[in-house]
């Protein structure tokens, strides 16, 4: 929860900086004003697709968002086996940003790892512009791609229109593991 209020101060940051109100932020993002203040609250959960979008639009780093620094490399950007920069968002996703130190990128590649929930979790679904990319590694993933479910497995992918409501959950009692990549 500590890292979501970090991000939040930095969204409010970001939003004090560019001179808007909520009301005119939510429009641009197009949400809805209540939801960015609940976001900007440090109480509600960010989704990684929506600090995409906001940093989009303002023309800001999702690094920046995300850990607070600005990324330095724009030839070519490493990152070692298990040295990706991690963020648990929540008890249920975890995502190791496996490109932060690259500047101007136009995608955004993650490992997601997807904790297994109760079968009565509702799936929470996003949206966001560009396209979307995610190959499972390990484990069994429902996906719900514009309402329609899609079950992968180990070693398959899928790419979509990202504006379409999307989500996913584990299936059975393993956590997931993908490559998800945001452009």
């Amino acid at each position: 929860m500590d890292h979501i209020k970090e991000v939040a101060k930095r969204m409010k940051g970001l939003r004090d900086a560019v001179d808007m109100t909520v009301a005119e932020m939510a429009a641009e993002c197009e949400i809805d004003p209540a939801l960015l203040e609940a976001y900007e609250s440090g109480t509600t959960d960010i989704p990684v697709s929506f600090l995409h979008r906001l940093a989009t639009t303002f023309g800001v780093e999702l690094t920046a968002l995300l850990f607070g620094e600005e990324p330095k490399m724009n030839s070519y950007y490493v990152t070692r086996a298990g040295k990706g920069v991690k963020v648990e968002r929540t008890k249920a996703y975890s995502y190791q940003d496996l490109a932060a130190g690259f500047q101007h990128r136009l995608m955004a590649p993650f490992i997601v790892t997807v904790e297994p929930a109760a079968p009565d979790t509702k799936m929470t679904l996003n949206t966001h512009d560009g396209h979307e990319f995610n190959y499972v590694l390990e484990g069994e993933l429902e996906i719900s791609v514009a309402g329609k479910a899609i079950t992968l497995h180990e070693g398959d992918s899928i790419m979509f229109d990202a504006r379409r409501e999307h989500g996913l959950r584990a299936i059975g009692d393993k956590a997931v593991k993908l490559i998800a990549i945001i452009s």
